[in-house]
């Protein structure tokens, strides 16, 4: 994605089931689990890069001794920052303490950060907040034991309002209105209510407060809490938490919107944001990393019993595709070969761009994360070169000669790496994004692999904004003085805003509703967004299950080609001398291409929850009323 955009956090869970003195044994520390926790945070680096996050749980501790730690950074490099800080905390300890050397339990009873039980996390602020509060995981402290707890996730709510209110009728003061902080509460408030009816079942049966404390673990409901907590929550989430004597969740939401895999052996319990993190720090095949089903809860008690539940009803499966055109590490085997696909699928319109001209096209990619589409679209390109030899050569076949026969078979498609990202640029600029000749410069171009009567293709994976098109891109690849610019996004026009954990929260900011307002006001159809606006207005007071996408509409007298060509013209300056054509993938095509992962919202604004419908009507009405605010 050449548009710089926020989005996504990684989640990352694991508990060691056997006693730390296996791990020093066979693997020759007792600190495997803190460094297992540093690879499944480092291998999801993708997924944030705002802030990371680490927790730990010391099981069967004596009264008086620390048995949560936890460490937070919203350092230029945080995890790296994390790990440095646990690092220097075990290694003062081990220097002043020789004898904790070869004594696990000398290590666990008095090191912090070494323990059973560990939480970590990977963030990305989609709202702009990076303070050291805003990071993962949060801590509800209790001297309680099991009302200790620890959450992180991958989320968004898209009714925090309602879910703060119900808070409020529930007795409790929030201190702030934030999805992390209101989900935590709702768990933490049904979390006290369950430890306290055990506890007075315990206190009827004549045990002590004492003796009630290992029952009350062993008999503690995860998922009836989950159940009750998670009731009314809309959006999508993967949801981890820890309990200070040591059960542990992660809950996923019912229309599958956010990932979560997992895997159990004789020695551990390992949850992540993405399967080929988890292969590949473990080492274990792609088919013994489960995906948690949507509404599921992977709940893993004190006791090392684990199991899967249905907390909530799951509905119609509406994985985010983003994850496959972008998101996730493209080392997983079957994103991979579905970006793959999606290059191939992409190649009917590109061969129409170029007017099915391959002998003058020079086919590249941009940015990296375009590369394995770029893969597919040339395999599909040498498919068509090769139908068209062969085809030839039929045609030919009584007069063609042995140096034109080798003429032909000499063809082949031309690749290059035309475009370098100046990352060190890139990050300077961020300061002050409105220079824009430092803009135009932030990729450095390959010169003399163009001819004049070159098409240039280059294939993205999404395009957003189309901001670092225009402004650097385009421009850079101008230089090159290509008859022809060919840009190929592999995913769907983006024209509605997400709410489930990506920063795209306003119409305004995306090219596809930028021209297809352009093209409303070109053919005297501006009345369709007054009309918009009022079927919006009007549902302000229904409650979010009545609530219609009505800005669907906007869209409907265009073909995704007219809006396209506008696309083209908004993001071509008036110094480009070439011809620049964007094209866009297909969503039946995606579906092809991406089966499993249908949630689509952003390409096609069928939202997998009541609450995107309400979004999308809110953020159209922000931009009517010239207010720049989130619709959530």
């Amino acid at each position: 994605m050449s548009d710089a955009i926020k989005h996504e956090c990684g989640i990352a869970l694991l508990r060691l089931k056997k006693p730390l003195e296996f791990y020093k044994k066979k693997y020759g520390s007792a600190f495997y689990g803190v460094q297992k926790m540093y690879l499944l945070m480092e291998k999801q680096h993708n997924r944030g890069q705002d802030g990371a996050g680490f927790a730990s749980i010391k099981l069967d501790v004596q009264p008086g001794q620390r048995y949560i730690s936890r460490v937070r950074s919203n350092d230029a490099q945080p995890i790296q920052d994390v790990f440095a800080q646990i690092n220097e905390r075990i290694n003062q300890e081990m220097a002043t303490h020789p004898e904790y050397a070869d004594d696990v339990a000398l290590q666990k009873c008095n090191i912090p950060y070494i323990g059973e039980l560990f939480l970590g996390h990977v963030r990305y602020g989609t709202f702009g907040k990076n303070n050291i509060e805003s990071v993962h995981p949060f801590l509800r402290q209790n001297n309680w034991m099991h009302r200790n707890l620890i959450v992180a996730g991958n989320f968004n709510m898209t009714n925090v309002k309602e879910l703060f209110n119900s808070l409020v009728e529930l007795g409790q003061h929030p201190k702030e209105m934030a999805d992390t902080v209101t989900v935590m509460e709702k768990i933490g408030h049904f979390l006290d209510d369950e430890v306290t009816d055990l506890y007075l079942e315990c206190k009827n049966n004549g045990l002590s407060k004492r003796e009630a404390s290992p029952v009350i673990a062993e008999k503690l409901d995860i998922a009836k809490i989950l159940k009750r907590a998670s009731k009314g929550w809309d959006g999508g989430y993967a949801m981890a938490g820890l309990l200070g004597h040591g059960d542990a969740f992660v809950l996923r939401d019912p229309a599958g919107i956010r990932p979560v895999y997992f895997y159990e052996d004789d020695e551990i319990v390992v949850v992540a944001s993405e399967r080929p993190v988890i292969q590949t720090v473990f080492n274990v095949p792609f088919e013994k990393v489960e995906e948690l089903l949507p509404g599921n809860a992977l709940i893993i008690k004190k006791n090392d019993s684990v199991s899967v539940q249905e907390i909530n009803t799951p509905t119609i499966k509406k994985a985010c595709s983003f994850e496959r055109i972008y998101f996730s590490r493209g080392s997983d085997a079957e994103i991979y070969q579905e970006r793959k696909h999606l290059g191939k699928l992409i190649l009917p319109s590109v061969l129409k761009a170029i007017e099915n001209d391959t002998d003058n096209a020079v086919f590249s990619y941009i940015p990296n994360t375009a590369e394995t589409s770029f893969y597919g679209m040339i395999e599909a390109a040498n498919d068509f070169l090769n139908q068209r030899k062969n085809q030839f050569i039929l045609d030919n076949r009584k007069t063609l000669t042995k140096e034109k026969l080798e003429e032909i078979l000499s063809v082949k498609i031309r690749t290059e790496k035309v475009a370098i990202k100046d990352a060190k640029l890139r990050t300077f600029i961020t300061e002050d994004s409105s220079r824009d000749d430092l803009v135009a410069h932030v990729y450095d171009v390959t010169y003399g692999v163009i001819k004049p009567t070159d098409n240039l293709v280059i294939i993205d994976d999404s395009i957003v904004r189309g901001t670092t098109l225009k402004m650097s891109i385009l421009k850079m690849m101008d230089r090159l003085h290509p008859k022809r610019i060919v840009v190929v996004s592999s995913a769907p026009q983006i024209r509605y805003p997400d709410c489930y954990g990506i920063d795209m929260a306003k119409l305004e900011g995306l090219v596809a509703f930028q021209a297809t307002m352009a093209l409303l006001k070109e053919r005297n159809l501006y009345s369709i967004v007054d009309d918009v606006y009022i079927k919006c207005k009007a549902q302000e007071s229904l409650a979010d299950t009545e609530v219609v996408n009505y800005v669907s509409e906007i869209y409907a007298p265009f073909t995704d080609a007219e809006i396209s060509n506008k696309i083209s013209v908004l993001l071509t300056s008036e110094t480009i001398q070439a011809e620049v054509k964007i094209i866009f993938q297909t969503i039946d095509n995606l579906h092809q291409a991406c089966p499993n992962n249908l949630g689509d919202w952003y390409f096609t604004g069928d939202y997998p929850t009541p609450g995107g419908n309400r979004v999308v009507n809110r953020a159209f009405m922000n931009f009517y009323e010239g207010k720049n605010a989130r619709a959530y």
